[in-house]
């Protein structure tokens, strides 16, 4: 089997389950060390059990990405460990609370922004000099298709990921005359604990599930993906440009 991610370095987030656990394996199987990040120690371990079967290596970072100085120290560990990062692929990420905005607690409110927005804007800006670095440098960041649609009593969440979205276009612009290719990832309704918390009352096996988006992902992750500043739609299994509004 071919490994096209043979000596290539991918920092994963939230990458203990669901969409980030799936991924990671995926970017492992095609031979990516990954740094794996994550708050739960054990799951982490797990993890690497499996990316080892595979016949790939892992770093584990245990960690809460409201930790933003130990986002800011994750890259000077990457730069005196390898010089340069492959691939970022920003998952983790929080639902908060389904509720009218005028309910939302300020400390609901805060938590979803620090770990949707603000750990994101903090890994960029740790990462982005590593990323440079790379021949191919690889930027994922799962969005939703909560950011567009303005849905009553997703506030916090949608919030988030509109503004995630309008980070990482930007962040996009400004790195358009370079190699590296930063792209967005809206998945759909997935087979995971966030929709679950979501959509109680939903039967999960009419979903897809996280290991059908990972071979998505592995395909942004390629140094031959050529598409930046968009949004890869799995539903739509197609890449959309973003529109400005009529």
């Amino acid at each position: 089997m071919t490994k096209p991610l043979l000596n290539r370095v991918a920092v994963v987030t939230g990458a203990s389950r669901g969409i980030g656990r799936a991924a990671a394996l995926a970017l492992a199987e095609a031979g990516a060390h990954i740094v794996a990040l994550a708050r739960t120690q054990g799951a982490l371990e797990s993890l690497d059990d499996e990316i080892r079967a595979r016949g790939s290596s892992a770093t584990l970072v245990p960690v809460n990405m409201k930790d933003f100085e130990a986002l800011d120290r994750l890259g000077a560990a990457i730069h005196e460990r390898w010089g340069k990062l492959d691939i970022l692929l920003g998952n983790a990420g929080i639902l908060g609370e389904l509720a009218p905005i005028t309910h939302i607690d300020q400390a609901v409110w805060d938590e979803v922004m620090a770990i949707n927005v603000t750990a994101n804007y903090r890994l960029i800006r740790s990462l982005d000099p590593l990323l440079r670095a790379s021949d191919a440098g690889r930027a994922i960041f799962v969005s939703s298709g909560a950011a567009h649609k303005a849905t009553a009593y997703w506030g916090p969440y949608s919030v988030s990921k509109a503004a995630l979205e309008a980070l990482v276009r930007t962040y996009a612009a400004e790195t358009v005359t370079t190699p590296l290719k930063v792209m967005l990832v809206n998945p759909g309704p997935l087979r995971t604990n966030m929709r679950r918390a979501a959509m109680p009352g939903e039967d999960p096996l009419t979903l897809k599930t996280p290991d059908d988006l990972a071979p998505h992902i592995l395909a942004l992750a390629l140094p031959s993906w050529a598409e930046t500043g968009k949004i890869w739609d799995f539903r739509e299994a197609r890449v959309l440009t973003p529109q400005m509004p009529a």
